[in-house]
């Protein structure tokens, strides 16, 4: 099991693919990163030595902020907006879509499960 930027990726997977595991780190980084270390790409991660997977872990270190350290930056960007009260940060606040999508219909994933509110059902002719 290899370590890198402290996230166990997957043994079984070519290494570009394993690398997407680290977060901040997709499939166009994983491949610059690999051509950067000298490492080739279609290799499995339980076949990579040890002097490569300390390169591909210095090319990290030295050029890309990754996992906690990007997620303090992103963090910090969302809470600096919701300071100043800006229009993306107070959707933000209020758990809402922040790019302009519609929000009558969808957006089920950001706003959660559908309450249904009492009162909206046909009443019932009384007998008199």
């Amino acid at each position: 099991m290899a370590r890198i930027s402290g996230v166990t990726i997957p043994n079984e997977k070519q290494i570009w693919v394993a690398l997407t595991y680290v977060y901040g780190i997709g499939p166009k980084t994983s491949k610059d990163i690999l051509t950067q270390a000298n490492v080739e790409s279609t290799i499995r991660t339980k076949e990579l030595t040890d002097a490569e997977i300390s390169r591909i872990q210095d090319v990290i270190s030295s050029s890309y902020t990754v996992e906690g350290e990007l997620q303090r930056i992103v963090s910090g960007n969302i809470k600096r907006l919701k300071d100043i009260k800006s229009y993306r940060g107070v959707r933000h606040g209020l758990n809402l879509p922040t790019r302009g999508q519609r929000t009558k219909t969808n957006a089920r994933t950001r706003r959660g499960k559908k309450v249904t509110v009492s009162g909206t059902a046909k009443k019932v002719a009384a007998k008199t």
